[in-house]
């Protein structure tokens, strides 16, 4: 008696999907390209021309009203006064007292002691080193005064009225733009192209 054979149920081979066959489900589809809108580029150089030229031309309206040149030029006035107060008066005084507090380790007694034996030697003294004392000391004061002035004209520059008028006015005209191009942009919904721009009353 033979054993009996078993029997091996293959898979047929019409059933069997290969690796490089797509799924029905998975098949690849060429993402859409971008649309480029070939206006955005002249849309936005149009913008910044037209935003320079209207801020150039307000600027050169208001510098001949008489009270903005009065502001100006009292704004001028004070901030150069600042300026000057603080450099030669506050900075050099501050070091005149610091760095002598700072070598005397921060003790007023010491302090007292070395100033009231300086003002002593400065009195006593012929009027020849008194002389070059005072001429030194002024050099020093001079010196140091002129250096924090332009310090402190490179920190805080000179913010001139007309340049604040010139912010305030063109941020309106920013939201008056935005708001004519959202409304262009409502109407014509298919197209994109560069809306023209206000640039203010144009001169005859």
């Amino acid at each position: 008696m033979t054993a009996p054979e078993q029997v091996i149920n293959e898979p047929n081979p019409a059933n069997r999907r290969t690796d490089a066959e797509p799924q029905p489900d998975q098949a690849s589809e060429a993402p859409p390209a971008a649309v480029v809108n070939p206006y955005a580029g002249a849309a936005d150089e149009q913008t910044v021309a037209a935003y320079w030229a209207e801020r150039r031309r307000y600027v050169g309206q208001i510098r001949k009203e008489p009270e903005l040149r009065q502001r100006f030029w009292r704004a001028v006035a004070i901030y150069i006064l600042r300026r000057t107060l603080w450099s030669f008066g506050f900075f050099p005084v501050f070091i005149v007292f610091w760095v002598p507090l700072v070598m005397a380790n921060f003790d007023p007694v010491i302090l007292a002691t070395n100033s009231l034996s300086l003002l002593n030697t400065f009195v006593y003294a012929n009027p020849e080193v008194q002389a070059n004392m005072v001429n030194t000391l002024l050099v020093a004061w001079l010196s140091m005064g002129f250096f924090f002035l332009v310090f402190d004209f490179v920190l805080t520059p000179f913010r001139s009225p007309y340049q604040y008028e010139a912010d305030v006015h063109m941020r309106a005209w920013e939201k008056r733009y935005q708001d004519k191009r959202k409304n262009r942009t409502g109407n014509h919904s298919g197209t994109d192209e560069p809306a023209k721009i206000d640039q203010g009353p144009t001169k005859v």
